[in-house]
């Protein structure tokens, strides 16, 4: 599929090559707060997360918030969820799973918070995968997408150092401005959309990397943390994530 710049081989392979995934999720995870904020204004009860395997905001959404989550991906290794479940204290049927192709499914149900966290980047029509999301969400549902910044100092690291993986990215989606206006078109209104966070670089698979590479990104990791410590702004030269919430009216 042209529109796709990674395929199951390739999550097969990628997930295959973590480990330690049955982590603790903390009650202050990534965009916790944000999540937080709109599950309250808008008396969510249902949520999707989309291409979300092994279910980490899933598992934050109804640990935490109490949702009935559902985690639909391309790729799901239902022993990995469980475990993951299990270690966060649920039950193996706390959360719905639907393993299926995007693409080729239909939406059964609707929510009230449809989200990804780092989905879109591997498409390359950013329209079309973001309408897809739109599908699954009810009116006056909140849509939440949040995807890494390459276009940042982090972006550099991935394509200096890891550009097999910098190259299943869609670098040009990463564009607040670009995100709002094709969520506007599709009849959203946009409560946020921009950058995200102070400073962050990573690897993928960091261990692999030689003793240079991992020590030059400590380095650089280092005087980061203490420069946004002094001067805390999100921009787009730093953050290293991009936002976008909106509403369906």
């Amino acid at each position: 599929m042209a529109n796709l710049l990674t395929d199951r081989d390739f999550w097969v392979k990628y997930w295959e090559s973590k480990t330690d995934l049955s982590v603790v999720i903390p009650e202050n995870y990534l965009f916790h707060r944000q999540l937080a904020d709109i599950i309250a204004k808008n008396s969510v009860q249902t949520a999707i997360e989309l291409g979300g395997f092994p279910g980490y905001y899933a598992v934050f959404l109804k640990k935490y918030l109490k949702l009935d989550v559902t985690l639909l991906d391309y790729f799901v290794h239902e022993p990995i969820t469980h475990q993951l479940l299990q270690t966060n204290g649920l039950a193996k049927d706390d959360i719905h799973i639907i393993e299926t192709d995007l693409f080729n499914y239909t939406p059964e149900k609707q929510y009230d918070l449809v989200l990804s966290c780092g989905l879109i980047e591997h498409f390359n029509d950013t329209a079309d995968i973001i309408n897809r999301h739109i599908q699954f969400l009810k009116p006056d549902g909140t849509l939440f997408i949040t995807l890494p910044n390459f276009k940042a100092l982090n972006g550099w690291f991935q394509k200096s150092f890891d550009k097999e993986n910098y190259d299943k990215h869609n670098i040009d989606c990463m564009d607040p401005a670009l995100l709002k206006s094709i969520v506007e078109k599709a009849g959203l209104e946009v409560k946020q959309a921009g950058y995200f966070g102070k400073f962050s670089i990573w690897l993928e698979n960091e261990k692999e990397k030689s003793v240079a590479v991992r020590l030059f990104k400590k380095a650089t990791w280092l005087v980061g943390k203490v420069f946004t410590k002094i001067f805390p702004f999100d921009c787009k030269q730093l953050s290293p994530y991009i936002v976008i919430e909106a509403k369906k009216l």
